[in-house]
């Protein structure tokens, strides 16, 4: 089987883009490169062109996740790949692909029509090295294991089990978790070392995205983030702790499009076996929200 190797980038519809520019430099130390275009700008955590793509179209909302192959060989093996399990795609004009940075893409949709891009070839700029937005004691994590990862929404568990099992990933329920009054069970599912890419299953959500989860390499710009946040008055949803299925400790704190962004040090590899808990190892208390699946802790 073809598999996908990481989650590499991501587009998202925003009303606010002067305000996700400060956000993502000056509170997340991201790099904000504006090439002029108008109606978008790119975020870097690395040499990448961009990890994300700011569009300026209102959505406040998700409008794309970039899953990588390898190369053209591997991304002609995934076209019939997908083509024998009955998913219809589209590959991508030159012209898409030089929108993206990368030197081939084709589209499709999950169950619940979150649009997915299937690629090869990004633009890396090892000329060009990353320059955060603001002080940073370390960088971001990214390498293989890609941008982060992200909880997206999935009416049908299953179906999106199935969905991305066949792009090549693989995993299961990691947690057994009270959410007010019911017992939420979500699935997350990894293509690499970073324990998961992309998760599901927490139930009914207003937006395509729950959070994005980025890491950095130090400890310290945990904190210092924290502290930025505090003094900026943004509201932190879920207050620092340590994860029981990826060992990440982190934060989550809301994004200027309402929705969240966790931010982590120190994920344990994928075990790649399967297991379950019932509750992080400590904190991750709900602050302003933060569990529920649009923020509401009831």
């Amino acid at each position: 089987m073809i598999q996908v190797t990481e989650l590499s980038y991501m587009g998202i519809g925003v009303k606010d883009i002067d305000a996700w520019k400060a956000f993502a430099g000056q509170t997340l130390g991201m790099e904000v490169a504006d090439e002029g275009e108008g109606d978008r700008c790119y975020l870097r955590m690395d040499y990448w062109h961009h990890r994300l793509v700011l569009h300026a179209n209102g959505a406040d909302d998700l409008e794309y996740l970039g899953f990588r192959v390898a190369g053209a060989e591997e991304f002609r093996a995934m076209q019939i790949q997908l083509s024998e399990a009955g998913l219809k795609y589209r590959v991508g004009t030159e012209d898409e692909a030089a929108e993206r940075r990368v030197l081939e893409l084709l589209t499709l949709s999950d169950p619940s029509g979150n649009p997915i891009e299937i690629f090869h070839g990004p633009e890396i700029q090892y000329s060009k090295p990353f320059h955060p937005g603001r002080r940073m004691h370390g960088r971001f994590k990214t390498g293989t294991g890609g941008i982060g990862h992200c909880i997206v929404r999935e009416e049908d568990t299953a179906a999106a089990y199935r969905f991305y099992s066949l792009l090549g990933m693989r995993g299961g329920v990691e947690y057994k978790i009270r959410m007010g009054k019911r017992i939420v069970a979500p699935v997350f599912m990894h293509c690499n070392d970073r324990d998961h890419s992309v998760a599901f299953g927490i139930g009914p959500q207003e937006r395509r995205i729950n959070h994005l989860m980025v890491e950095v390499d130090n400890l310290d710009d945990v904190g210092l983030a924290y502290d930025l946040v505090r003094k900026q008055k943004i509201p932190v949803t879920i207050t620092p702790g340590k994860h029981s299925n990826d060992h990440m400790y982190s934060f989550y704190l809301r994004n200027p499009s309402g929705w969240m962004i966790e931010y982590g040090y120190g994920g344990r590899p994928a075990t790649h076996q399967s297991e379950y808990y019932v509750e992080d190892i400590y904190g991750h208390r709900p602050e302003d929200g933060g569990f529920g699946p649009d923020g509401d802790s009831h």
